[in-house]
């Protein structure tokens, strides 16, 4: 297996050494002393804000920045000329301008799945909720009263259906527990096929109002994305039974919240959120919103992903990923990296394993206007010849490749077709 050690004179991102991190949120104290026992700079500021965020980066110049809530503008990120790699403590990455580190070459890394049970945990608690109507219950207690005539009547989740609207690890989470409250599970999802929720033990929804129309409960549990913003609409709360439970612990910005209100006061459906469309930055605040206060509605304060478990697992990953990122120059769970580039030939070389041969290789392909989208160089066995494998946005002509092959090192050149798949 190979193995890297990164030097004290590499380029970006430095030597354990040299680097700085900036964790811009609240992390988990063992998490700390474990960057900090990498070697690096460690500074720990939770109380920043998206606004105090790109002066601080300028100041500071750290090439790795760790948040878990806080918004990283396009601002922040041209703030900082080291910054190579951002963290994301969490799953969701929709606070941090994708675009901006892409331009800037920062790599954007998550912590997918760390949170997965602690989020399904507090869904599952909201739908209790829904369902017994808890909270109304300990109000009334703490009222002074005793009204159990009130509460004696509820629909009850044994043998009625779980719709799952996102069957990512939080969604099967969710839909592992259903099976244990003895509910049948429909799910939904971009990516879903029946083969793949064969495999889950649920059964495929192809359309997103279907699985209203059938669902008792739903759990949205989708990425945010452009893709997902006001994915549930008008259409499915209108599809969703009198009385269903809707459940949303992915981001306000997935529920047209006017049409969930219109629902909620017009057709009985209860909705359990642990978020809303517009939250108050700082942990504590004033929150005015009008579906907060509708009867039916039990919210929770975005702590969906808080639980000790939860943080000892998103700080061990993130310190992982942090890691790899000093000593191999890696990324992983990269959010960024381009799915698909504007390449459309394949340049393949083979060569003998000498310095150079690729600088003219790259010089021929300079001269001629064209763009090295991606490439790999593979290494045949006794290290003598090589193979590059080299995504290009444009074919060469004739002259070009005579040009390449004239190399005495090169042992053969030749073009491929790349064919996209839908």
């Amino acid at each position: 297996m190979t193995t890297f050690t990164r030097r004290n004179d590499a380029p970006m991102p430095g030597s354990r050494a040299t680097a700085r991190i900036l964790v811009a949120d609240a992390f988990e104290a063992a998490g700390l002393q474990s960057l900090r026992d990498l070697g690096c700079e460690t500074l720990h500021e939770p109380e920043l804000t998206a606004a105090d965020l790109p002066a601080r980066l300028a100041a500071l110049q750290p090439e790795v920045l760790v948040v878990r809530e806080t918004a990283v503008t396009a601002a922040a990120i041209e703030a900082c000329q080291r910054l190579s790699l951002i963290v994301q403590a969490g799953a969701g990455v929709d606070e941090i301008d994708l675009a901006a580190a892409s331009k800037r070459g920062v790599f954007v890394s998550n912590c997918p799945g760390r949170n997965a049970h602690a989020v399904a945990e507090l869904a599952w608690a909201l739908v209790l909720a829904c369902d017994r109507r808890v909270p109304d219950q300990v109000m009334r207690m703490r009222e002074g009263k005793w009204d159990r005539a009130d509460f004696m009547k509820s629909a009850g989740l044994h043998g009625r259906t779980m719709g799952i609207v996102g069957l990512g690890q939080v969604g099967m989470e969710i839909a592992r527990r259903a099976k244990t409250f003895g509910m049948g599970v429909v799910a939904w999802s971009r990516h879903l096929t029946e083969e793949k929720a064969d495999a889950a033990g649920v059964h495929y929804c192809a359309n997103i109002v279907n699985l209203a129309k059938l669902a008792d409960v739903v759990c949205v549990c989708v990425a945010t994305n452009e893709e997902t913003d006001g994915l549930v609409g008008e259409k499915f709360m209108n599809a969703l039974k009198p009385g269903a439970i809707l459940v949303n612990i992915s981001s306000g910005r997935v529920i047209d919240e006017s049409a969930l209100a219109a629902a909620v006061k017009d057709r009985g459906i209860r909705a359990g959120l642990d978020v809303f469309a517009r939250e108050p930055e700082k942990d504590r605040g004033a929150f005015d919103h009008p579906l907060a206060k509708l009867s039916g509605v039990y919210g929770t304060f975005h702590v969906g992903a808080n639980t000790e478990q939860a943080a000892h697992a998103v700080a061990s990953e993130s310190v992982r990923v942090i890691r790899e990122w000093l000593d191999k120059g890696t990324a992983p769970n990269c959010v960024n990296r381009a799915r698909q580039t504007p390449a459309t030939t394949l340049l393949s070389v083979r060569h003998l394993n000498r310095p150079g041969v690729l600088a003219h290789v790259f010089y021929t392909l300079g001269q001629a206007g064209i763009n090295v989208e991606e490439m790999e160089n593979i290494i045949y066995e006794g290290g003598e010849a090589a193979m590059a494998r080299i995504h290009l946005d444009q074919a060469p002509n004739d002259e070009h490749l005579t040009s390449i092959r004239k190399n005495p090192a090169v042992l053969s050149a030749g073009l491929f077709t790349i064919v996209r798949r839908a």
